[in-house]
């Protein structure tokens, strides 16, 4: 039955992710806002709730070193698996739908905003990994408040960005049947509402099954934390993220998760600054490495060709497959 729950899950969060890319670029229509401030904030914090809401309800309810472990891996796991796995699967669904007819090859994003994006992620995610070296209890919170601080920074940069949302969007969902053409914020509003409570409960369901999975396995909670979960809770950014692909909209695509890794990078891990140990052992630095390593090459691409391709961003995947190589042959060896 755990296999056809997961299904029903999954099922849930498509079809709350399909709302809530719907509901989302309404509202950045009605308010004006660009492709950056609606997808690398709007979008990106939005369906990045179930992700910050583990490591809390870990550290909270959980408690103990089992809840320390699932927390700081949840933490940690979020940043790495949206510049790995969540990549791959981006740059899989511009290769399927060039083949299938709905777009080309050719990944045209905004380059001002995707550097914006990774440069921020970069610096922050850094200096996580550096705190989690460096154990002074002093330093953990000045650097909680400058990750707080950076990303505040961030939103605000994003947020001056003039008005541009190119393409046409699919008529609002809570709108259907009515007018005028343009819906009425409320409408926008509740279905974004709506939207956001399925892509929680799915997602909530769907960790749920994974960790009954995971203890019938025997696994530790730091690598079910690391590994399994962030596959659950990274759902949402990964079907927004090929829908809007689908539609050749790749900045909405590609800013719902780079904008989603700027924000795991600072505020969930300025909660594990505060209120855990942040002492990383070697098999929670090294996702941290890789995931620097990946936006690192996501960074110099844009820099080097103006724009992302889909090869480089299948690339991303390559650091799932090093770091879950290492995980299966060395960690326990």
């Amino acid at each position: 039955m755990t296999v056809v729950y997961l299904i029903i899950a999954l099922l849930i969060i498509l079809a709350a992710a399909e709302l809530f890319t719907n509901s989302v670029e309404w509202f950045g229509r009605r308010f004006n806002l660009g492709e950056g401030a609606v997808g690398s904030i709007l979008a990106a914090v939005g369906t990045a709730l179930p992700e910050t809401l583990l490591p809390v309800i870990a550290l909270v309810v959980l408690g103990g070193d089992a809840g320390h472990d699932i927390g700081v891996g949840a933490i940690l796991g979020a940043p790495f698996m949206l510049s790995s796995l969540a990549m791959f699967v981006t740059a899989s669904a511009v290769v399927i739908f060039s083949l299938t007819g709905r777009r080309t090859l050719k990944v045209t994003v905004n380059e001002t905003s995707m550097r914006r994006d990774l440069s921020h992620f970069i610096g922050a995610y850094a200096l996580a990994m550096v705190a989690g070296l460096v154990r002074i209890p002093a330093l953990d919170w000045l650097l909680a408040g400058v990750l707080v601080v950076m990303y505040g920074w961030y939103v605000y940069l994003t947020l001056r960005e003039e008005g541009d949302l190119s393409g046409e969007s699919k008529p609002l969902y809570f709108h259907r049947g009515h007018s005028p053409d343009l819906p009425h914020v409320w409408r926008i509003i509740l279905q974004i509402v709506v939207a956001l409570a399925g892509i929680v409960a799915g997602a909530q369901f769907f960790v749920e099954q994974v960790r009954d999975i995971s203890v019938s396995l025997g696994a530790s909670p730091l690598i079910v934390a690391l590994l399994i979960a962030p596959v659950a809770t990274e759902l949402p950014e990964k079907f927004n993220s090929v829908i809007w692909i689908r539609q050749r909209k790749d900045t909405l695509a590609l800013g719902n998760i780079t904008g989603a890794m700027v924000f795991q990078s600072t505020f969930p891990v300025s909660i594990g600054l505060l209120f855990t140990s942040w002492s990383l052992p070697f098999t929670a630095l090294l996702s941290g490495i890789l995931a620097l390593v990946s936006g690192t090459v996501f960074y110099l691409t844009l820099r080097t060709r103006h724009t992302l391709t889909w090869w480089s961003l299948a690339g991303g995947g390559s650091m799932y497959v090093v770091y879950l190589v290492y995980v299966l042959g060395f960690a326990h060896s």
